[in-house]
C-alpha cells in the first residue's frame, strides 16, 4: 500500500526504476488495487495512519529502514520481508547516503570458512534437518526425517538416534516445546550436550560437557549489525574442566580418526589461517589492530553498481525457487502472503513472543540480574481486552489452542492494537506455574519457502485461570 502511494503521489523516482529494477511498470499495475484501504482491512491500521507514513517516507530522501529479526518470524515472513525491501527501491532511497534499508550485515564479511566448516571434504549428501523442527523430527515426523532440506523423495530416512548438542537450548527455545520434551525423553536417545550452565536441555542429556566462556578461549567474531571482524584472545585460562567447542570436536575427531588438519590446529592456529586464507593479515596483527573494517565502498553498499544478480537489477518479482523449495505458493510480485494463523472466533488474540529486555532466547536467563529485573513470566493485553475477559490487571490467566496452553499473570499495556497478546520472552518452562513455557503454544510449521521458526505467527484463547 505504502508503494502504492508512492507511485500515485509522485514519490516514486522513475529514473531510479528505470535503471536499476526488473518491471517497473509491472509492478505499478500490480499495486493499482493495493491502496491503503485495502491495507487498512488486513492490518488494523487505519488509512489515515497508512497515508501518513507513506507521505512521511516518500519525501525523506535518506530514508532508512531497520527490519528486525522478529518481523520475519511468520509464516509470511519471506514475503514480507522482500516487500519492505521493495520500498526503497521504489522510491530510490537505496543511491542515497544514510538511505536504504538492513536486515543483517552477515554477508559482508570476506571470511574463507574451509577450514573451520570443513568445505572442503564436506559430503553434500549428508542430511540436513531443520532446527526449528526438532519436536517432529524427534518424534518421526515422516515429512522431516525423510532425505531432509532439499530432498523431495519423500522416502523416510532413519529417525534420529544420538545428539551432540553445542550453542542452543532446544528443550527451551525450539517450537512445540511440550512435542520436543517428548522427543528428548525417547528410551533411544542419546544426548550429549556442552554447555556453560545446566540448562533445561543440559537436564535431559545423558553426558554434560563444560564449556569455556567467550574469557576463556581465543576466538573470531563477525556481527549481523555492523561492518568490523574482530579476533580476541582468551583472557584467562579454561576454568576447571571446561574446554572449549573446537577443542572437544578435536578430541572427537582424534577419536574417530578423522585426519582433516582443522582437527589439528589450536584455536588461534585456525584462526590465523583462515584470516591469512582470507586475505586479512595474520590472526596477531588483526588482534593489536582491535578490528578490520570490512565495509565496502559507497558505491557498493549502496548498490549504485548494480544488486546481486547478473543484470544488477534489484527483483520485484524475485525466483523464490532458487531460494528453498516450498517456493510454489509464494507470490510473484510484492503482496499480502495470507498464510498466517489467523485469529478466529476461538482464538481471537494474535500472540508475539518478542524478547525480554533482558533475556535474548535462552542467554542470560541464568543470571540473577536479569531474573530479578524481569520478576516474573506475564502476558500483555490492552485494558479493553482484559475487561472483556474478565481480568484485572496482575490476574492469573491461561493462554491456549490447539497444542497447549499455560498459566501465567495479566499486565496491562495500552501499546499495541486490540486482539494482540505480547509474552516478552524467554523464560523458562520451569518458570511457568506448570512447568511449560510459550513456545509449547508455538507452531513447528516451517515458513515458507526454506523454513524456519515462525514464532510470532500464533492464534491463541486468553482466559481467567
Amino acid at each position: 500500500a505504502v508503494m502504492h502511494i508512492l507511485f500515485r503521489d509522485g514519490h516514486a523516482d522513475r529514473d531510479y526504476l528505470a535503471r536499476y529494477t526488473d518491471c517497473p511498470a509491472e509492478l505499478e499495475a500490480h499495486l493499482q488495487s493495493r491502496g491503503p484501504d485495502w491495507a487498512a482491512e488486513i492490518t488494523g491500521l487505519s488509512t489515515d495512519e497508512i497515508e501518513a507514513f507513506a507521505a512521511l517516507y516518500g519525501r525523506t530522501e535518506r530514508a532508512y529502514i531497520r527490519v528486525g529479526y522478529g518481523f520475519t518470524r511468520s509464516r509470511n515472513g519471506s514475503a514480507n520481508l522482500h516487500a519492505v525491501s521493495c520500498l526503497p527501491a521504489v522510491a530510490g532511497k537505496w543511491q542515497y547516503h544514510a538511505g536504504g534499508a538492513l536486515y543483517s550485515n552477515g554477508g559482508l564479511y570476506p571470511v574463507d570458512a574451509t577450514l573451520i566448516r570443513g568445505l572442503d571434504v564436506m559430503d553434500k549428501g549428508t542430511r540436513l534437518l531443520d532446527q526449528s523442527r526438532i519436536g517432529p523430527i524427534l518424534t518421526g515426523d515422516v515429512q522431516d526425517i525423510g532425505g531432509g532440506i532439499g530432498n523431495d523423495s519423500g522416502a523416510a530416512g532413519p529417525p534420529v538416534k544420538a545428539l551432540f548438542i553445542q550453542n542452543t537450548n532446544p528443550v527451551m527455545v525450539a517450537p512445540e516445546s511440550a512435542k520436543v520434551r517428548k522427543g528428548f525423553l525417547r528410551d533411544d536417545l542419546f544426548v550429549c550436550i556442552q554447555e556453560q550452565f545446566m540448562t533445561e536441555t543440559a537436564a535431559m542429556a545423558d553426558i554434560v560437557l563444560p564449556a569455556t566462556t567467550f574469557l576463556e578461549h581465543d576466538d573470531l567474531y563477525i556481527a549481523g549489525g555492523h561492518t568490523y571482524l574482530q579476533v580476541a584472545r582468551r583472557v584467562i585460562e579454561p576454568l576447571g574442566e571446561c574446554r572449549s567447542n573446537h577443542d572437544v570436536l578435536c578430541g572427537l575427531a582424534q577419536r574417530f580418526g578423522n585426519n582433516h588438519p582443522g582437527f589439528r590446529m589450536t584455536e588461534w592456529e585456525i584462526i590465523d589461517a583462515t584470516l591469512k586464507a582470507s586475505g586479512l593479515g595474520d590472526a596477531d596483527t588483526v588482534a593489536d589492530g582491535r578490528w578490520i573494517d570490512c565495509a565496502k565502498t559507497a558505491d557498493e553498499m549502496h548498490f549504485r553498481t548494480g544488486f546481486g544478480h547478473p543484470d544488477g537489477r534489484f527483483r520485484f518479482r524475485p525466483d523464490w525457487s532458487t531460494v528453498g523449495r516450498d517456493s510454489a505458493r509464494m507470490p510473484a510480485l510484492p503482496d499480502h502472503f495470507a498464510v498466517i494463523d489467523a485469529a478466529d472466533d476461538d482464538h481471537p488474540f494474535r500472540l508475539v513472543t518478542a524478547p525480554a529486555r533482558n533475556y535474548l532466547n535462552s542467554s542470560f536467563t541464568e543470571t540473577p540480574t536479569s531474573q530479578r529485573r524481569e520478576g516474573r513470566p506475564t502476558v500483555k493485553l490492552r485494558p479493553e481486552d482484559l475487561d472483556a475477559i474478565g481480568a484485572a490487571d496482575g490476574a492469573r490467566v491461561r493462554i491456549g489452542n490447539r497444542r497447549a496452553s499455560i498459566v501465567l499473570h495479566a499486565e496491562a499495556f495500552d501499546g499495541m492494537q486490540r486482539g494482540v497478546a505480547i509474552v516478552e520472552s524467554l523464560w523458562p518452562n520451569a518458570a511457568f506455574e506448570e512447568g511449560l513455557g510459550v513456545n509449547a503454544l508455538v507452531s513447528a510449521d516451517p515458513g515458507p519457502p526454506l523454513g524456519g521458526a515462525v514464532y510470532h505467527d500464533t492464534a491463541v484463547w486468553v482466559r481467567v485461570a
